[in-house]
């Protein structure tokens, strides 16, 4: 096809920065040989419309004799060698009967034939998934008039910058080092989810652990303004402005209490007992009152009546909180820990920091920096100085839109404390802190005593729930989000962040209710991960449309920590030859866990089949007597994929659904609709999609762009 670029292979973290990597299509004298000669090939297209116009009789033979063949070879591997080879239920990645090494070139191109036409219903039902239900939906606010719920708010910011994080991590906390209570180098801690630790300074692009690189974007809100829609309950960026502008406020200390564990949604991958618990992290702070003569409502207390009387005489929703929050700051969600012992040593180490802290402000401390910032992020307007006490406007928690000043400057009594760790030396309160003294909770809530258990790993460990931490492999010491994938996305509106355009074949905006007709709310700081939009009404994270296909997770980077570094898995990957990797959507569903995707068939016959056998033989983990090989004798003992899997054992009518071969797509995470029957309107809609895509690419498309 003339301009088009077929569907090429990509490397990603979850940076989403993807590297193209080589594919080798057959080439013509191939396809002659095995058509039989010069006289039977006549010349015909081994690709492109005019090939799959002629693919179907091809097909059809293919798998008739495939099927045949696999009946033989059963029957053979029965009698001569027992019923033990014919066990489907093998969770473990294992071989299951004789493994032919010899492939058609006819399975090479093009896909999914056996169901061309098969609906996403009847697929969905195949594939024994839920497409109708839906789910259920949200639970809303509590207030009837609020239709919508949402996560905007007003807060104090506890951001860093540090040599270790994101470059673009605002400076404007100059008095707690953050970075010293968060477990960078895997230390403690096995896995978190995707986003990793919200605190300490973001991360850089290409960290070993694949996280996005987000900014640092640690806070506590005081407020919860909620949605933006004023149609939905909510209230208007204008009118959080104009409120804030109407009250003033002196600058507030903030105490540091301490760090605990618990809480989240300890979800589990499948719900097994035997799994390591997961849990959130905590950092609790208080605002100290203040008091001014003879009276008996502090500085705080008269801010919030205030500022909750302005936001009433602008007209704000009654999606708005109308109390003020418990102070703390979200640290990490999902984290899972090596053991009940990482996790309370962890826990003390980074008490003991937080007892420092305490030494240094026995009144607390006034947050603030002495330095200059652009708000939003990204923007090119006039910086502003940041100052000492200012409260800020989040439209999300990674989007800072709007700081306000405190109405007087500081006391010389609180510019000593605010000023104590950026301008003097602090060593005497480290050495002489040796202790924690105060109650924290121990480690990551009331799991008794546990440890992480590697050989209870299993193939289907490859179906993750991404909001949670993973349960890694034997002698993997650090979790990573990098995987193989087939890139979807397209050029995002997003001025923050940038999108690359991967494919023009599948307009993937159908899928995203930006009016929330159906959608009320995420249960995550996630919204569309197809491509959120500036200004969305929930105040979600403004990503870019990362829409992919993860294929294959190879895990952390980090060689010292048992994985494979980045160029070496590039050296492996680009030795492997596979043909276009035509895909098939199948059917919008949602999962388990909550999340919104889109399953693509999963077809073991296909290009991508091959292609996935072949990254298990090369990179798979060993496991169950199986080892991988490859040229360059560069492995990993952190890919979520076994050595002996197979892309037969994945999900799908067709595959025995014990491995990880299963191609999917997330659209959103913890999706809440506004009711049952807004759930399954959506899903019907989406499907409709769906079979509109199954009925132009009868056989798959290789997606791609000139």
């Amino acid at each position: 096809m003339q301009g088009f670029v077929p569907t090429c292979l990509a490397l990603a973290s979850f940076t989403h920065y993807s590297i193209l990597i080589e594919a080798s299509l057959a080439d013509r004298s191939r396809i002659v040989k095995v058509r039989g000669g010069p006289y039977r090939d006549n010349g015909r297209p081994i690709e492109g419309p005019k090939y799959r116009n002629t693919r179907w009789s091809d097909a059809r033979d293919s798998l008739l004799n495939r099927k045949a063949d696999q009946q033989r070879i059963l029957k053979s591997n029965t009698y001569n060698r027992g019923e033990s080879l014919r066990k489907k239920d093998d969770m473990s990645g294992g071989k299951i009967g004789i493994e032919s090494m010899s492939r058609d070139l006819s399975q090479l191109t093009g896909c999914c034939s056996n169901y061309q036409y098969n609906s996403a219903a009847d697929l969905c039902d195949l594939y024994g998934q839920d497409c109708q239900e839906g789910g259920g939906g949200g639970d809303g606010s509590g207030d009837e008039d609020c239709s919508m719920e949402g996560l905007s708010f007003v807060g104090i910011s506890f951001s860093v910058n540090t040599a270790n994080g994101s470059p673009y991590s605002y400076q404007l906390c100059d008095q707690f080092p953050m970075e010293n209570i968060i477990d960078r180098d895997y230390d403690y801690v096995m896995s978190m989810d995707e986003d990793g630790w919200l605190v300490g300074g973001g991360y850089k692009s290409f960290d070993y652990s694949g996280k996005m690189p987000y900014i640092d974007s640690s806070h506590t809100e005081l407020l919860r303004v909620g949605s933006m829609d004023p149609d939905r309950g909510g209230t208007s960026i204008e009118q959080v402005y104009s409120a804030m502008s109407s009250v003033s406020f002196t600058p507030f200390s903030v105490f540091p209490e301490y760090l605990k564990g618990g809480g989240g949604h300890n979800s589990g991958d499948d719900g097994d007992d035997d799994e390591t618990p997961s849990s959130d992290v905590t950092f609790i702070v208080s605002i100290v009152e203040s008091f001014n003569d003879n009276d008996s409502y502090s500085d705080y207390d008269s801010f919030l009546d205030q500022l909750f009387q302005a936001m009433d005489d602008v007209g704000g929703g009654p999606c708005m909180d109308d109390h003020d929050t418990d102070p703390h700051v979200s640290m990490a969600r999902g984290v899972k820990f090596h053991s009940s012992y990482h996790s309370e040593q962890y826990m003390y180490a980074a008490n003991l920091e937080v007892a420092v802290w305490q030494s240094m402000y026995p009144n607390g401390v006034v947050i603030g920096s002495d330095r200059y910032a652009s708000f939003p992020p990204g923007t090119r307007t006039q910086k502003s100085y940041v100052g000492y006490g200012s409260l800020y406007f989040f439209f999300d928690r990674a989007n800072i839109t709007q700081v306000f000043g405190a109405s007087r400057s500081l006391t010389d009594d609180e510019s000593y404390y605010a000023t104590l760790y950026k301008g003097s030396d602090v060593s005497g309160f480290y050495s002489d802190t040796t202790d924690v003294d105060f109650n924290y909770g121990g480690g990551s809530g009331d799991q008794g005593e546990w440890e992480h258990n590697p050989y209870a790993w299993k193939a289907t460990s490859a179906m993750h729930d991404m909001t949670d931490g993973w349960d890694l492999p034997p002698n993997c010491q650090q979790e990573g989000e990098t995987f193989l994938g087939i890139p979807l996305s397209r050029q995002s509106d997003s001025k923050m962040q940038t999108s690359s355009t991967f494919q023009t074949q599948f307009a993937l905006e159908n899928f995203i209710d930006r009016n929330y007709t159906y959608v009320n709310s995420f249960g995550t700081n996630h919204g569309w991960l197809i491509g959120e939009s500036i200004g969305n009404a929930v105040g979600s994270i403004v990503d870019k449309d990362t829409a992919h296909i993860p294929l294959f997770y190879t895990g952390t980077t980090n060689s010292n920590m048992g994985g494979i570094s980045l160029s070496n898995l590039i050296k492996v990957v680009k030795s492997i030859q596979f043909g276009n990797l035509y895909i098939k959507p199948a059917f919008v569903f949602i999962d388990d866990n909550g999340h919104l995707k889109l399953q693509f068939e999963a077809d073991s016959n296909s290009a991508m089949g091959y292609l996935y056998d072949n990254l298990c033989k090369e990179l798979g983990i060993m496991w169950n007597y199986n080892s991988p090989e490859n040229n360059y004798g560069l492995y990993t003992n952190c890919a979520m994929h076994s050595a002996g899997d197979r892309a037969a054992y994945g999900c799908g009518p067709e595959n025995s659904n014990s491995g990880g071969f299963c191609p999917q797509m997330t659209i959103a995470y913890s999706v809440k609709f506004n009711s049952a029957d807004y759930a399954a309107a959506y899903l019907t809609m989406a499907n409709d999609y769906v079979d509109y895509w199954r009925s132009l690419y009868p056989t798959g498309v290789a997606v791609g762009t000139s």
